[in-house]
């Protein structure tokens, strides 16, 4: 009879670490998804951005540094991406989205471009897959918040080391300026 208790009890215990276990690789398998839904808004980003940048080139030739900063801004977002941590591609992203916002700068100043139909169409779909971006990176630090929580919760914690387990990094705004809100002024 003492036999069944301490096997049953070993089985409880495998029972229990294998939960963990499973949760664990459950958790951080969401997290890698959604750094990979971040990877493919990126990449649809970066082909959009070289016809954005050639519209608006034959609009405001004379606007040569917008240009070129925003291809230099998109191959360092591109190398930080297959390298990078998810604070250096933060960081990359940041600076790609203040070249674009320098794009759409100058395209104001050309009626004739905001009136294109193919620049109109090229803004909206850039538009749009920024705000894919926006929802993959919550989605991604949801995913990280998820995780990191169950290796920091007993008894996960004094498991989670042995079995291999490490936090994740969140994707976040590298530039504390951006987030305050910007002050609009109508006088």
């Amino acid at each position: 009879m003492e036999i069944w208790i301490v096997l049953a009890v070993i089985a409880l215990v495998a029972f229990f670490l294998i939960g963990i276990y499973n949760r664990l690789v459950t958790l951080r398998q969401r997290v890698r998804e959604a750094w990979s839904d971040i990877d493919v808004q990126l990449k649809r980003r970066y082909d959009l951005i070289p016809n954005l940048v050639e519209t608006v080139k034959g609009y405001a030739a004379h606007e040569k540094t917008v240009f070129e900063n925003v291809t230099n801004a998109r191959a360092n977002a591109i190398a930080a991406g297959a390298t990078g941590t998810p604070e250096q591609r933060a960081q990359a992203e940041n600076v790609l989205t203040g070249a674009l916002r320098s794009v759409f700068a100058v395209a104001e100043n050309y009626p004739q471009l905001q009136a294109s139909q193919n620049f109109r169409d090229l803004q909206e779909q850039l538009t749009a897959t920024e705000d894919k971006i926006a929802f993959a990176r919550r989605f991604y630090n949801g995913n990280v918040r998820d995780y990191n929580t169950a290796l920091q919760t007993f008894p996960t914690n004094a498991l989670a080391g042995a079995f291999g387990f490490t936090s994740e990094q969140y994707f976040e705004l590298a530039d504390a300026a951006e987030r305050t809100a910007p002050k609009v002024s109508f006088s």
